[in-house]
């Protein structure tokens, strides 16, 4: 029996997508809204030198960057924590790919789209229940107009992400499916071993294909989004803590601090004894 490792990991994820080709040409066309006659028959990484900034190389892979035969363009993105920011860093990285494309003189009509794919291990949206958020420049008037050229997918790998309520695209899902649940598979399910793409995908990603030192690379990688976590949420719990003091100070009742600052009750009582 197997023991597959997260296939959203630094070190799994280049494996698959950085490496094969064919599986990055499968994964993207099951999961960006191509037309039925524009899907992506080769791939080509472009050079390191290419890859979009990523300053501090902080627990995301964006180094998955390739162009098809039609010279689209494609970033793709595995995020493991949603940081400030991180929206901006993404059109700066697109907007630098799109205008990168042409050299001094050439004219503007040679330019060809970039699409930003972004898988999240969390919630980025909380004023929306779905997982798939597809963005493009669109005339705030009339939506059915669009200026060519950037296209942003953001999928959300959370329990917002609901298999049994998707079937048109079956193959988006196993995709994603396997993105989400192979480190916890002891065996793959039978539809996952049927498709040869989501079978080498996951081979790829079976404990025995690494080296020790790959394997610690592996976990130091968890360790370090663990960690970041962990600061942001101190972070994020220390920000509350103060606005609440303030509110307390100006008279508010628990409830109403409780309300605006997600505090429980018995958090915001123990802030009235300080």
């Amino acid at each position: 029996m197997a023991r597959y490792l997260d296939p959203k990991a630094d070190l799994t994820f280049k494996k698959i997508f950085g490496q094969h080709p064919k599986l990055l040409i499968s994964f993207l066309n099951a999961v960006m809204p191509f037309e039925p006659d524009r899907h992506i028959v080769e791939v080509e990484y472009l050079p390191s030198e290419m890859v979009p900034e990523n300053p501090g190389k902080k627990y995301s892979i964006v180094d998955v960057r390739c162009t098809d035969n039609y010279k689209r363009q494609f970033i793709v993105e595995m995020q493991s924590n949603w940081e400030e920011g991180f929206m901006n860093r993404i059109l700066f990285n697109a907007g630098k790919a799109y205008v990168r494309q042409l050299d001094k003189g050439q004219n503007y009509d040679l330019l060809q789209p970039v699409y930003t794919l972004v898988i999240l291990s969390e919630n980025f949206s909380h004023n929306s229940g779905r997982f798939y958020h597809h963005y493009k420049i669109v005339n705030v008037e009339k939506t059915d107009e669009v200026i060519e050229g950037l296209e942003f997918v953001l999928m959300e790998l959370t329990e917002k992400f609901k298999p049994e309520t998707i079937s048109d695209r079956k193959l988006m899902v196993l995709w994603l499916h396997f993105l989400k649940e192979l480190d916890k598979m002891k065996v793959l399910p039978p539809e996952m071993m049927e498709n040869e793409d989501i079978r080498m995908a996951a081979e790829l990603c079976e404990e025995s294909a690494f080296t020790p030192a790959e394997l610690a690379a592996y976990e130091k990688y968890w360790d370090m989004v663990s960690t970041e976590k962990t600061a942001i949420s101190s972070a994020i719990k220390k920000g509350k803590t103060e606005i609440a003091l303030n509110m307390l100070k100006d008279g508010m009742s628990n409830e109403l601090v409780s309300k605006y600052t997600n505090l429980t009750i018995q958090e915001i009582q123990n802030l009235n004894k300080k």
